[in-house]
């Protein structure tokens, strides 16, 4: 079993997380346009430059550059001023330098060029969790459990994760060496070439019959089509109209507001999903559903815990307003506000808060969060083992059932694992789902 001290199981497939509450808009947005003037001035006229705190930021970079024990040059001076002045606005803003830029633009998109392993440390060593299936990796026949001893030659001991990760990643169609030991074996080299890694940002499957499961680990640009595809593939694994539905938004950090909109979209018919206001004339948004609800408005249960953060609080507001799903879990993060990613002319970024986001019913979540309808904190789940208890159909000559059926004795087959044995959270809004299935009549 991987043992780690900090369990960290980072997937070449992912782009490197960026910090759980950040969200942002869909696309990046052109040059925001200039504040209105206030009253009484002017459209046109300009504040004037701060003349005396620009001289003493002129002093302050050249005494630096007089006194500083290390020589520092002009570029990395200014750069560290741009960054202080993104950073000190609010947590969510920063000045994104080229390959944070390149970052953000692949988690959002799910795609960039990798291996497709997860991976995770143990006693020093970079472990495969996971290959994943149609990837460089799975087709190399590299193993979960193998470990990665050394990357193009140069051993990973004492590598952190994310050093490794970035040694891995890379440009697409570049080869790459990787030293594996196998079950303590002799070490052997694998040649891979890095290819376009797509992740998905969905995961579903059925719980028990009649009742769909869907997880969202992040909202990227396809992730609202994804949900659509996994709310298909439920409702013809089950042969049926779905009994209900889980949509499990715990430990997601957020991402594309625009993909938000989309998930919510597929489980109600209309009404407002959420809207936006800021201080320039595009931050004004409002999104409502098109109709097109591809639930069958079956019972549903939304998942939140203090991870699940910006896009997720929207998608658990809007079904918690609109009386679409019973919200259960423990209160949300609390990010309401959105920032707009504001390209520059040589590969970087502004990544700037640009509007608050209000739920339909006009709550903003920003640093209260979402209250869940009903809490349920994590706990641990003790399986205890029900006694092999003797039935009436286990009796030698018993009378069969005067209405037919087949007789029911002990049972000594064991039932398959699934998600919500050891998940107490899932487990209890699998009870809820099945009470409202009772109840709906469904």
């Amino acid at each position: 079993m991987l043992h780690l001290s900090r369990l960290t199981s980072l997937a070449l497939t992912i782009a490197l997380v960026i910090g759980a509450p950040l969200a942002f808009a869909a696309q990046p947005a052109p040059a925001a346009a200039p504040a209105p003037a206030p009253a009484g001035t002017a459209a046109t006229t300009k504040a004037p430059l701060p003349l005396e705190e620009l001289r003493t930021f002129a002093e302050v970079m050249d005494r630096i550059k007089a006194a500083y024990v290390e020589p520092v040059d002009d570029k990395t001076l200014l750069e560290n001023a741009i960054k202080g002045m993104l950073s000190n606005l609010d947590p969510h803003s920063a000045y994104l330098g080229p390959e944070d830029f390149a970052e953000l633009q692949e988690s959002t998109s799910g795609e960039f060029g990798g291996l497709g392993i997860e991976v995770g440390a143990e006693d020093g060593f970079i472990k495969v969790v996971s290959p994943i299936d149609d990837t460089p990796a799975s087709k190399a026949g590299i193993q979960a459990g193998d470990f990665i001893v050394k990357i193009n030659g140069a051993p990973t001991r004492g590598q952190t994760m994310t050093e490794a990760v970035d040694k891995m990643r890379g440009k697409i169609g570049q080869k790459i060496t990787l030293t594996l030991v196998r079950d303590g074996g002799t070490p052997f080299d694998v040649v891979l070439t890095r290819a376009i890694i797509q992740v998905k940002s969905v995961k579903a499957q059925l719980l028990e019959s009649g009742y769909g499961y869907i997880r969202i680990t992040q909202f990227q640009v396809k992730t609202g089509e994804e949900v659509s595809k996994a709310l298909a593939k439920l409702r013809k694994d089950n042969g049926k109209k779905l009994n209900g539905i889980i949509l499990d938004l715990r430990n997601n950090p957020g991402g594309v507001l625009q993909a938000a909109v989309e998930v919510v979209d597929h489980f109600i018919t209309k009404g407002l999903i959420v809207y936006t206001k800021g201080r320039i004339a595009n931050s004004e948004l409002r999104f409502s559903a098109t109709g097109k609800d591809e639930s069958e408005a079956v019972p549903m249960v939304a998942l939140i815990n203090g991870g699940s953060a910006s896009a997720s609080e929207i998608v658990a507001g809007a079904l918690q307003d609109q009386k679409r799903a019973v919200v259960m879990g423990t209160t949300s993060f609390g990010k309401g506000s959105v920032q707009t990613v504001l390209p520059l002319n040589n590969d970087r970024a502004l990544k700037i808060t640009t509007a608050l986001y209000y739920t339909p019913n006009g709550r903003s979540i920003q640093a209260q969060g979402i209250v869940p309808d009903i809490e349920v904190r994590k706990a641990k789940i003790t399986n205890e083992q029900d006694g092999e208890y003797f039935k009436e159909a286990d009796l030698q000559g018993h009378l069969g059932n005067g209405n037919g059926g087949a007789d029911k004795p002990t049972s000594s087959s064991k039932a398959k694992a699934m998600p919500q044995d050891d998940d107490y959270q899932l487990a209890q809004a699998l009870s809820l789902l099945k009470g409202l299935s009772i109840t709906s009549g469904r």
